[in-house]
C-alpha cells in the first residue's frame, strides 16, 4: 500500500475522532448539558482535558479541523456512528454491486455504515434521495446523506468541511472526496 495514502487515512481517522470528541463538549462550553457516556465499572479517576491531540501539532499527518466548522456542524448520534464506520473503510476496495465488509460500491458503503450505526437503508442511491428530510447545502452536518448527478447515481455520506466519504469508483478505493468534485443534486438527513 501506499505509505502517503495510510499517512492520510491516519490523519482523517485522527480528525474526524477529535472533531467527535470536540462535537461533545462544545454543549458544555455553551451553557447546554453535554451527552453522558453510559458509567462503566471503573473507578473515577482525576479529570482529564476535554481535547487531546491526536498527533503532534508539528506532524506531517496533522489535519486541522477549524473549530467553526465543527460548532456549526454537530452530527446527530446515528450520523455521527454512520461516519465512524464509513471511514474505517477507507481504502478498502470498490466493487460493482458490494455491500461490505471488504469491497464496496457508493451505496454498499451508505447502507453498511448506516446499519451498523443501527439504521437500515435502501440498497441504491436513488432509492436513497428519497429518505429522510431534505437538507441545503448550507446547511449540510456531518452524518448528511449527499447525493450527486442528475438522476442521482452516486451517494456518500458528509464528514464536514465540505467533505464526502464515498466509493466512487473501480479504479479509486473508498476515500475522501471534495464535495464539490461532483454534480451536487441534493442531500437528506436520516
Amino acid at each position: 500500500m501506499h505509505i502517503p495514502a495510510l499517512a492520510t487515512r491516519a490523519a482523517i481517522t485522527a480528525t474526524a475522532t477529535a472533531a467527535a470528541a470536540l462535537v461533545g463538549v462544545l454543549p458544555a462550553l455553551n451553557g447546554v448539558a453535554a451527552p453522558t457516556a453510559a458509567p462503566t465499572a471503573a473507578p473515577a479517576a482525576a479529570p482529564e482535558p476535554a481535547v487531546t491531540p491526536a498527533a503532534p501539532v508539528n506532524s506531517p499527518a496533522t489535519v486541522e479541523l477549524p473549530v467553526e466548522t465543527v460548532a456549526l456542524s454537530r452530527p446527530s448520534a446515528v450520523g455521527a456512528r454512520a461516519v465512524s464506520h464509513a471511514m474505517s473503510k477507507l481504502g478498502a476496495p470498490y466493487r460493482w454491486g458490494a455491500t461490505g465488509p471488504n469491497a464496496f460500491d457508493c451505496s454498499g458503503l451508505v447502507s453498511w455504515a448506516y446499519k451498523n450505526a443501527g439504521v437500515s437503508l435502501p440498497r441504491n442511491s436513488r432509492a436513497m434521495s428519497r429518505v429522510g428530510r431534505p437538507v441545503a447545502k448550507s446547511d449540510l452536518r456531518p452524518g448528511d446523506l449527499v447525493f450527486f448527478y442528475r438522476p442521482v447515481s452516486h451517494v456518500g455520506i458528509y464528514i464536514g468541511g465540505g467533505k464526502v466519504v464515498n466509493a466512487v469508483n473501480s479504479r479509486t478505493p473508498v476515500k475522501v472526496s471534495n464535495i464539490n468534485a461532483m454534480p451536487f443534486n441534493g442531500a437528506r438527513r436520516i
